[in-house]
């Protein structure tokens, strides 16, 4: 099987809408929507690359640009190794210098276009914050918890997972919901006894023993679905049965589990390189590793207190 090694480019207009390009009649999947980008040519950097063919595609000259994710996909006669580059800074009006149709599209309206199978992995990565909060799992109506998840929700987290080792009251999740939804804040249940049928929540969190029983997907597709993870072979399961992102942990010593050896930053990052969907890392994470962790192509950190 032929490896191909692309780059596209993640343009956005002033109003944040995201440039896509239809691949041409004579293309390999022609007819599908893309990212624009192409092929690295021989010695060519990835920087490199996504210059050249952002200039010749759209007549565009990048100023500044940064990774955003990296993935692969395996198609029936090849593999290609992606990697997606936000172009932050740009000159000239873009324009299908090749021939090629161009459109302007918001993130909603992307599903209304026969999109690449790479598409997906990415409409989840733009979309997902850059940071994941993780409840207390324990005295979840008490006065410390409740001021906590306010201030969480008030402060702009926009992802919260709702931790519990015991049976929750439905109402008393269901008000929760209806809190993050007036902040525009995601609540994913991560309980003993979900079902995958609850009604007050956006998705839900599988814990790794959960997500290695699964065969399947267990929710809807317009759910958000996330998997605790601990190793390579464990984020690839948990990507093999559906889930939308994963958190890999831990990355770094925390004071929580003392005894338990770090995987390090280099098997966390052997995670991003390998799966397509998004990852957050885990485990004695801070502010200040933000910055390191998206360099690396992850989604961004999560924690009970990194934030």
């Amino acid at each position: 099987m032929k490896i191909i090694k692309a780059v596209v480019g993640v343009l956005r207009n002033e109003s944040g809408k995201l440039l896509i390009a239809k691949r041409q009649d004579h293309q390999f999947m022609a007819g599908f929507w893309e990212l624009p980008g192409g092929k690295i040519e021989g010695g060519e950097t990835t920087e490199e690359t996504i210059i050249r063919e952002l200039n010749e595609e759209l007549g565009i000259k990048v100023n500044a640009l940064s990774l955003h994710q990296t993935m692969q996909h395996t198609y029936t006669d090849r593999l290609v190794e992606l990697c997606i580059y936000n172009v932050d800074q740009y000159q000239n009006t873009p324009l299908g210098i090749e021939g090629q149709q161009i459109a302007w599209v918001s993130v909603q309206e992307l599903h209304n276009y026969q999109l690449l199978p790479t598409m997906k992995a990415f409409i989840d990565s733009i979309t997902l914050p850059n940071k994941y909060w993780i409840t207390t799992s324990s005295n979840h109506q008490g006065e410390a918890w409740m001021k906590k998840f306010d201030e969480k929700i008030t402060q702009g987290i926009s992802l919260i997972q709702l931790r519990s080792k015991t049976t929750l009251d439905n109402h008393f999740i269901a008000e929760l919901h209806n809190k993050c939804r007036q902040h525009n804040t995601k609540l994913l249940i991560n309980t003993i006894d979900k079902s995958f049928n609850e009604t007050y929540c956006d998705g839900w969190h599988l814990t790794t023993n959960e997500m290695l029983n699964l065969k399947s997907r267990p929710c809807a597709d317009d759910k958000i679905l996330g998997a605790s993870t601990h190793n390579l072979n464990e984020a690839l399961k948990a990507q093999a049965i559906g889930a939308d992102f994963v958190v890999i942990s831990p990355v770094q010593a925390t004071q929580t589990h003392p005894d338990t050896i770090p995987i390090g930053w280099d098997a966390a990052a052997e995670v991003v390189e390998h799966l397509n969907i998004p990852v957050y890392f885990l485990g004695g994470m801070g502010p200040g590793d933000l910055d390191k962790t998206t360099k690396l192509g992850a989604q961004g950190i999560a924690g009970v207190s990194a934030f």
